[in-house]
């Protein structure tokens, strides 16, 4: 039978056109979806619902077997815990659905974090979608945010309005995406308006506040405004004394918040001097002040205090606070006479009225001895007797400091409320990697601070750190990510120092601005005071803006700062409040009334009572304020909150009132003393003061710095009738003015 072969049968052009028409259309009916991108969408979902926050799996042990990074900051090492631990468990490749990834946040099965989203959210689709895909992992070559915006970024609502924020992601590739989905918001004062997990805000009561919005690494903020209904009077906001009281009474005008008229002669010097110079005026001077005429007598009285020892005291205080002057808590190389050295170098500074700037600069870029240059003893105490300057407090303490900001959290993880990463915390810490201690004992010499690597055999390398978690090594760079270069012989400090210091660095003029305007105003534009970051704007933005401009304008001068401050009319308001201002805490309506420091409330009652203090290691009639470290084994100094200087943060100083304070003041034996010490004030008054009514303005002079009212000199008077000793009768008027508020406050 004949072989019977079967020819190739190969479709015609017309045949396969059709071919391909019909395959498109099938492939065009199933839906085809890209997906979702484990760094750009996974990881924001996991963050927005609390999967990686710090009270779920994102603590330091993690939770019930879990560990995920801090909001996400380490995203390689969570992909390992998410697909690959214990066998990849919590993901089911055959029943996606199934994922305990997906069906605990979703409520399926049991969860001690509850139900985070609904079975028909966006989350659970995207995750849920990244599983059916296959899980793809972090991909380096992957658009990454650069940018954060909501909108809108300011806003004036009334109360149980209601307000949708959309918050907008900027990549490396210049797109632009919604998403508000992904993005955490948080408000700044849940009192004024709170906001959900959508971004929808509502304005709950009168006053201002912001929203946080952050997304991986990038953060941004709406401002909003919540006015009260209620008329004001215009007149209360026309008399202005300089620029700060146009921005003051602004913010006040459209909050409808009525500034309170200005404090009496006596109120205002009290403040001044006590806020100053850390001193009560003498009784000579309230005279005096109170019984000149002139218009100018306020500035000429700021003018005369500025130019006493008692500022230069006052403010070396403050400033040995800021660069936390004390001896080191272990191993102490500096010892008392080191403290009193970098005292002493303070003091000049202030003395010669030098710029904030030049100060800095001197403290970043100091090398030399403890003799030499005192202002290394900030360098010692920060970086302590680590050789690995990144494991030690310098860099977090000098950001902390000169910058107001607080970057110490991003050494372990991202920063939870600022678009620091932990790259940027070693980035910036690689500044100070060439610093070296030769540290010695006080006894032994000097220790001296040289530039160079611990190890010799590496100046010839690049000025690097290295990153724990990635085991990179990363170059100095400033925290606004601008990298510097800088030749492994030289400094790295001194570029950062330039930086820190420069003009137009807003963080570095705006630390210094906010601390001063809180140490006379009571309450920071920013608070806490050293916490300057995106997520926390001042309150008054254009206050801000005008004295930060004015302190750069007068090339970082705390002086004249201090100088234009007390003669605004924002600080000389009175402290007493009106039913329209009562509420505001935050907005400077009035002065706020507030508990004298440690130091200046020892002057004063020593000041008060004629007598002198004693402190460890200095003779009897030192100040408290002159004292070089912290307390001198004053028990008082330490009960009413003086600053340890042990950290960079301004908390440590406190002017918090407690039950041990009362009791101290009201039945404490060193009080007593003084009041009836033989050589004080009171005995002096007593022997050479016959007239009770001239004592008794003696005594209200000495204390309050305010002659006594008409019903206060009728109380004494009748005191004096009711048959005990006079001088029993003028102690205890003494002790009650010594424990009035009126005396440990300053208002």
């Amino acid at each position: 039978m004949p072989t019977v072969v079967q020819s190739k049968v190969f479709p015609s052009p017309l045949m396969l056109r059709i071919l391909i028409a019909i395959t498109a259309l099938v492939l065009a009916a199933v839906p085809v979806h890209a997906a979702p991108s484990y760094l750009n969408e996974v990881v924001p979902v996991l963050t927005k619902v609390g999967c990686n926050q710090g009270s779920c799996h994102g603590k330091g042990l993690g939770q019930n077997g879990f560990k995920l990074s801090l909001r996400g900051y380490d995203p390689d090492n969570d992909y390992k815990a998410l697909v690959r631990e214990f066998d990849g468990r919590r993901i089911d490749t055959v029943e996606p659905e199934k994922s305990i990834l997906i069906t605990k946040p979703a409520g399926q099965s049991p969860h001690e974090g509850g139900r985070l989203f609904g079975v028909g959210s966006r989350e659970y689709a995207t995750l849920l979608a990244w599983v059916k895909a296959g899980t793809p992992g972090p991909d380096s070559k992957e658009v990454k945010i650069i940018k954060l915006e909501v909108v809108p970024a300011d806003k004036v609502l009334k109360v149980g309005e209601e307000l949708q924020l959309t918050a907008t992601a900027t990549f490396t590739d210049g797109a632009k995406v919604d998403v508000t989905w992904l993005t955490k918001f948080d408000t700044n004062d849940a009192n004024v308006a709170a906001v959900d997990a959508r971004g929808l805000v509502k304005a709950k009561r009168n006053g201002a506040t912001s929203i946080r919005a952050a997304m991986l690494t990038e953060v941004a903020v709406a401002v909003l405004a919540v006015p009260f209904e209620r008329p004001v009077d215009e007149a209360k906001f026309a008399v202005t004394n300089n620029f700060i009281d146009g921005a003051a009474f602004a913010k006040l005008k459209a909050l409808r918040i009525e500034p309170a008229g200005l404090s009496e002669d006596a109120e205002f010097l009290r403040r001044v001097h006590l806020d100053a110079t850390g001193t009560l005026p003498t009784p000579d001077a309230v005279r005096a002040f109170l019984a000149d005429t002139t218009k100018d007598k306020r500035a000429k009285a700021i003018d005369k205090l500025l130019d006493t020892p008692e500022f230069i005291d006052y403010w070396t205080l403050f400033l040995s606070d800021l660069l936390q002057n004390r001896k080191e808590r272990d191993h102490d190389v500096r010892g008392v006479k080191g403290v009193r050295q970098f005292h002493a170098w303070i003091r000049e500074q202030v003395a010669a009225n030098r710029h904030w700037d030049e100060i800095a600069r001197d403290v970043l870029t100091a090398t030399g001895s403890t003799a030499t240059s005192p202002q290394i003893g900030y360098t010692i105490v920060t970086l302590g007797e680590h050789r690995e300057t990144e494991k030690s407090e310098l860099a977090e303490s000098v950001a902390q400091a000169f910058l107001g900001t607080r970057i110490g959290c991003a050494r372990c993880h991202n920063h939870p409320l600022e678009r620091y990463t932990q790259d940027d915390f070693y980035h910036f810490s690689a500044f100070f990697t060439r610093v070296k201690l030769e540290r010695k004992d006080s006894k032994q010499g000097a220790t001296n601070l040289t530039v160079g690597h611990q190890d010799a055999n590496q100046n010839k390398n690049p000025v690097a750190v290295r990153q724990p978690r990635t085991n990179r090594m990363l170059k100095p760079q400033t925290l606004d990510r601008a990298g510097a270069e800088i030749a492994p012989t030289d400094d790295p400090r001194i570029k950062l120092a330039a930086w820190i210091t420069d003009p137009k660095n807003e963080s570095f003029s705006g630390a210094m601005v906010n601390r001063i305007w809180r140490h006379f105003m009571g309450v920071g534009l920013v608070e806490p005071v050293d916490d300057i970051r995106a997520t926390n704007p001042p309150t008054n933005p254009a206050l801000w803006a005008a004295l930060n401009q004015d302190f750069v304008a007068n090339k970082f001068d705390m002086k004249a700062l201090i100088r234009t401050v007390l003669n605004s009319r924002t600080y000389q308001l009175a402290s007493a409040t009106t039913p329209n201002n009562e509420t505001d805490s935050r907005f400077y309506s009035h002065y706020y009334a507030r508990r004298l420091p440690a130091e200046v409330l020892l002057d004063s009652l020593s000041s008060a009572t004629g007598t002198g203090e004693k402190f460890d290691g200095y003779p009897e009639g030192v100040r408290a304020i002159q004292i070089p470290d912290p307390h001198s084994g004053s028990q008082f100094l330490k009960m009413f909150g003086s600053s340890e200087r042990t950290t960079a943060c301004a908390c440590e100083r406190t002017g918090d009132v407690t039950l041990p304070q009362l009791l101290n003041l009201q039945n404490g034996e060193r009080l007593l003393a003084k009041i009836k010490d033989g050589g004080g004030a009171m005995a002096k008054l007593l022997r050479d003061e016959k007239d009770d009514a001239k004592l008794t303005e003696a005594l209200f002079l000495r204390t309050l710095s305010r002659p006594p009212t008409t019903g206060e000199k009728m109380v004494v008077t009748e005191a004096l009738k009711g048959g005990d000793p006079r001088d029993e009768v003028f102690r205890d008027l003494l002790w009650a003015l010594l424990n009035a508020k009126d005396f440990a406050f300053n208002h």
